[in-house]
């Protein structure tokens, strides 16, 4: 058993836990209340770090070690939505066709994220090309702030 780590920032939309151990993250969660803490391990900090970077407008991936997904397929699935570039988006249906997947299967796998923003699931649109759901933050207003933040690419500065 590891000990467990946690660390919050403060972020344009709210408070951000990433939680963890020595070897890797287990979740990120955006919403809730508490104080900033910096957190100690060695993969959290590296968070807290990577997330600020990209909310300051100069990092647009992550390299972080990342709990695995429960399944093959939703490893796949995952790996399927980290490869969909900043500032882009695709339908559920035209990720799911690149993953061999479904688009209802790609729609759990986006609900069932423990990494928002990390594993950028905020940029899969329906078919129609609007948001959908989002299950992070303030849900649909959450995933226009950040779609909006990545379309106009420049820094922003943290709360």
């Amino acid at each position: 058993m590891y000990a467990r780590d946690m660390a919050r920032i403060a972020t344009p939309v709210g408070l951000i836990t990433i939680s963890g151990d020595a070897h890797r993250l287990d979740a990120i969660t955006i919403g809730g209340e508490g104080d900033e803490q910096p957190g100690s391990g060695a993969p959290v900090r590296a968070a807290v770090e990577q997330l600020r970077a990209w909310f300051a407008g100069v990092r647009t991936t992550f390299e972080l070690p990342l709990a695995p997904a429960l399944s093959v397929r939703g490893e796949a699935l995952r790996t399927a939505m980290v490869t969909i570039s900043y500032g882009d988006t695709l339908s559920y249906g035209a990720l799911a066709k690149i993953a061999g997947s479904s688009a209802r299967a790609i729609g759990q796998a986006c609900a069932r994220n423990p990494f928002p923003i990390v594993v950028p699931c905020h940029r899969v649109l329906n078919a129609a090309g609007t948001l959908g759901a989002y299950s992070a933050g303030e849900g649909p207003a959450t995933k226009q702030w950040l779609l909006d933040f990545e379309r106009r690419g420049r820094p922003h500065l943290l709360l």
